[in-house]
């Protein structure tokens, strides 16, 4: 299995593997990662001609090896995105001929959320020898702790514990509100050191949107 840090790695050297597998119980890894390839991978201009985003529940596994065999249009790369691919069901295997030959110019993104895709399927097997694959489990509240602690730290702010607690009640659901908090927090505070009642002023108005 793969980290965030290298996949993000990947798209910051331009680096690509054919097909990215973002899987797992946690979707808010699997929708920042997605968000990352889709900000950093075409320019705005590149995007109105090679970004495909599709769903599962509204496409055929047919429409899907189509777009991936299109090249790309005044871009070194195009990049197809399946949101929530569990919804193909069954039907997934059906890739696996595409991703035996895949094109070096296509970037194929697999959301595959709620669940992790059995390992056990050919597709799968496919998928680890020709891309890379990322889990997304729940965290465990010590985790989630460390998680927030460690995102503060990286954006220049010291926490202190009691903060930390006010965020970890629901912890996996809360984590992209925790995200946007830090962000307005930053935008908010010029003191480099997050106090309970920075935190829990901003915390709470968007918990009670």
């Amino acid at each position: 299995m793969n980290t965030i840090s290298e996949i993000k790695n990947d798209i910051k050297l331009k680096n690509f593997s054919a097909v990215y597998l973002l899987m797992g119980e946690e979707e808010f890894f699997i929708d920042q990662i997605t968000q990352v390839f889709i900000d950093n991978v075409l320019s705005k201009n590149e995007k109105e001609f090679n970004l495909n985003i599709i769903y599962g529940k509204d496409a055929n596994v047919d429409t899907i090896v189509s777009i991936c065999k299109k090249y790309p249009l005044m871009s070194d790369y195009q990049l197809v995105i399946i949101k929530e691919a569990q919804d193909l069901g069954n039907t997934i295997e059906n890739l696996t001929n595409y991703l035996k030959n895949p094109l070096s110019s296509t970037i194929l993104v697999i959301n595959y959320k709620h669940k992790f895709m059995d390992k056990r399927k050919s597709i799968f097997k496919l998928i680890q020898k020709k891309g890379k694959i990322f889990e997304s489990k729940f965290m465990y509240d010590n985790q989630v702790q460390k998680w927030i602690s460690d995102r503060f730290i990286n954006n220049g702010f010291t926490i202190d514990q009691k903060s930390i607690f006010i965020n970890t009640k629901n912890p996996n659901k809360q984590l992209p509100i925790i995200m946007k908090t830090l962000s307005d927090l930053s935008l908010s505070i010029s003191n480099i050191e997050v106090k309970k009642s920075n935190l829990e002023q901003v915390f709470l108005k968007l918990t009670n949107k």
